[in-house]
């Protein structure tokens, strides 16, 4: 596990791989029962194996067909959305009481992550203050969801990188019936997932740095 830190505490860097969700979501829910204060604080990348997640706000009349795919109701915000391999995933576990950080800061954090990694490689993307994510031409390339207790936080960002899309109409992604979803590849980037990630993770790293100044 590699520690980085920029302009205040150490963020624990922590590369999983591919993994089945429900070890993965009961293993942050565990850390942050147990942590104690920032010196903590990590970000997880991985890929997820196929699954549905319906969050607390989640109705179930969005899983439209799931056929085989897993669906699994979880702690975090939000409706359903589908992971799968190709998709960069990112889990950072923050104190965010402690940072001073407030959750709606820390959304527009994650977002303004991939808005300027992918403006950096000629791609213009936004936000939607009604649906949280990043959109390029309307379409959702990067879902959020949070879920806090005791200020910190846990789950997070899943970023489209070359992968199969087609679970996204088996749903209404993110509650939304007929949202398109879009990924790198479709948008002539090839590259790996593991390849994004280190990329990208600078750009939430120096973001919470200027955050907490």
């Amino acid at each position: 596990m590699a520690r980085y830190g920029q302009g205040g505490w150490p963020l624990r860097l922590r590369r999983l791989g591919v993994c089945d969700y429900v070890p993965v979501w009961r293993e942050m829910q565990a850390f942050t029962a147990d942590r104690q204060g920032p010196q903590a604080d990590s970000l997880w990348l991985l890929q997820h194996r196929p699954v549905f997640t319906l969050g607390m706000n989640g109705k179930r009349e969005h899983l439209l067909d799931p056929g085989e795919i897993p669906v699994v109701e979880v702690d975090r915000g939000g409706q359903v959305t589908y992971h799968g391999p190709g998709q960069l995933v990112a889990y950072p576990l923050l104190d965010l009481r402690a940072r001073g950080l407030g959750v709606r800061t820390l959304v527009q954090l994650l977002e303004r992550s991939v808005i300027d990694w992918l403006a950096e490689r000629g791609i213009a993307a936004r936000a939607r203050r009604d649906a949280p994510g990043v959109y390029v031409d309307g379409a959702k390339i990067a879902a959020l969801g949070l879920r806090v207790r005791r200020g910190c936080c846990y789950h997070g960002l899943s970023f489209n990188v070359d992968m199969d899309l087609e679970p996204f109409s088996r749903i209404n992604p993110c509650g939304y019936a007929g949202l398109a979803v879009t990924q790198l590849r479709d948008l002539g980037i090839e590259a790996s997932v593991d390849a994004v990630a280190e990329s990208w993770w600078p750009f939430l790293r120096e973001g919470l740095a200027r955050a907490g100044r």
